[in-house]
């Protein structure tokens, strides 16, 4: 156990702010495709295709990987006392800040896709922010059995998971706002 204060901040919040800002990214770059009267695979050829990708990356980005929040949150302790909760926004600005380049880089690859096969790219972008956004209620049902809220380090280990009571931080389960 860590002595002192530090600052926590929400497993479900991280993968929501991911999974929503891919998702946008995805219809952004996706809706020029449809105005693309000429391209070598064609339009219907370049939707279909970024519809079996849609689907495809959908449910790898919920699939792969995913076990590893139920062991983790297994092996959790007790946050202390003294730890700062991170508020919401502030864990979702500071997701979009650390990746604001690959943000930047995907979206760009997934428009400049639609030269040759359009709505493709963007469609896989937006089904990877779908099966984030899926995995973020996964974590709620995970949270609400466990009665107990995952949250993790930013500026530590981020495989120690450490839990409070569902009625910490802004976040309802699952990273959501809290109504």
């Amino acid at each position: 156990m860590v002595r002192g204060a530090y600052t926590l901040a929400r497993v479900a919040v991280t993968v929501r702010a991911a999974g929503s800002w891919l998702w946008w990214l995805g219809v952004v770059a996706a809706v020029p495709g449809t105005a693309v009267t000429f391209s070598p695979a064609g339009r219907r050829i370049g939707v279909m295709a970024g519809a079996a990708l849609f689907i495809v990356a959908a449910a790898a980005a919920y699939l792969i990987r995913g076990g590893r929040y139920e062991a983790r949150a297994r092996a959790a302790s007790r946050a202390a006392k003294s730890v700062y909760l991170q508020d919401r926004r502030v864990t979702v600005r500071t997701w979009v800040r650390r990746r604001r380049w690959w943000l930047l880089l995907v979206f760009l690859v997934a428009l400049g896709s639609s030269a040759l096969l359009p709505c493709a790219g963007g469609m896989l972008l937006g089904g990877v922010g779908a099966g984030l956004w899926a995995r973020s209620l996964r974590l709620a049902r995970l949270e609400r059995a466990q009665d107990a809220l995952l949250w993790v380090r930013p500026d530590g280990d981020r495989t120690a998971y450490q839990l409070t009571g569902i009625a910490a931080g802004d976040a309802g389960p699952g990273g959501g706002r809290r109504r």
